[in-house]
């Protein structure tokens, strides 16, 4: 029997380069394992098999030049060895050769993982940041208590065609363009915010792994996990508010979202998700 994992685990920043998602410790990470299949990620030896279940919205078919947004801050329980990510992440090329870049934060049940932190190979830190890949991220949401956020960018610069991390308007790093194909000289063809959560389904069950802050959408402000401001920058290096959004909620008895609760005139473009997993309505 899986069990839930009584460790307490940092929050961490994602970062993945050419084709991968890595996974670490509550912490900041930088993880890198070329080809795979950014929505398939059965594949990737540094997540455990299992069903991969989302909690986001997204832009397609277009031409983005970063992302960004404000993501809520929770410890959700995550049951070993599964993985809870809230993350902005952008995509370019076919599904066997795609390249994603991301950031934001998980919780996992791991004891160690593959490549994380400052280990990997490509990502470039700067100097001087208060978010260095590798520190814990704190203070977390309480529910019914103080919320917190956090202000992560993506962008590509217009003169080296590098990516660029960005928390709280501070550089924390960059990913060299030639560590990437479709992503070298050209834009990102998506965009995506949201939650993910890795389903082994111990014992012929749906996970009890936590998405967000662990409770649902409907419970709103101080209570489930929010993202606000979000924001892309177009082919012209202009920063726009996201419309259309497309919603992609795998298993909404389990983990739903809901779109634009609060004013965006006051927020902005905002969305409330996440779920608990195993419930009285959420048993596979």
């Amino acid at each position: 029997m899986a069990m839930a994992s009584s460790q307490m685990h940092w929050l961490v920043l994602i970062v993945s380069i050419i084709s991968a998602i890595g996974v670490g410790h509550a912490r900041s990470v930088i993880r890198s394992t070329p080809n795979v299949k950014r929505l398939n990620l059965s594949e990737n030896d540094l997540v455990p098999p299992g069903v991969h279940e989302y909690a986001a919205v997204g832009l397609t078919g277009g031409t983005f030049m970063g992302a960004s947004a404000k993501i809520n801050v929770w410890n959700p329980t995550v049951v070993s060895p599964e993985v809870s990510f809230s993350q902005i992440w952008l995509e370019a090329g076919p599904p066997e050769s795609l390249n994603t870049v991301e950031a934001g934060w998980l919780k996992d049940g791991y004891q160690s993982t593959g490549c994380y932190d400052l280990n990997c190979k490509g990502f470039v830190p700067q100097k001087d940041t208060r978010f260095t890949p590798g520190r814990p991220l704190a203070p977390v949401s309480t529910y019914n208590g103080q919320q917190y956020d956090i202000t992560m960018a993506i962008k590509k610069d217009p003169v080296t065609g590098d990516w660029w991390l960005h928390i709280e308007n501070e550089k924390v790093g960059h990913w060299p363009k030639d560590l990437f194909t479709h992503l070298k000289e050209g834009p990102a063809s998506a965009v995506h915010w949201g939650g993910e959560i890795v389903n082994t389904e111990p014992g012929h069950r749906h996970t009890s792994t936590q998405m967000g802050s662990g409770h649902f959408p409907s419970e709103g402000f101080g209570n489930a996990s929010y993202f606000r401001g979000l924001k892309f920058i177009d082919d012209k290096f202009n920063e726009r508010d996201p419309e259309n959004l497309k919603m992609v909620v795998t298993k909404p008895k389990c983990y739903d979202l809901l779109l634009n609760v609060d004013r965006p005139e006051e927020v902005g473009v905002n969305f409330y998700y996440g779920g608990p997993g195993l419930s009285p309505q959420c048993q596979k």
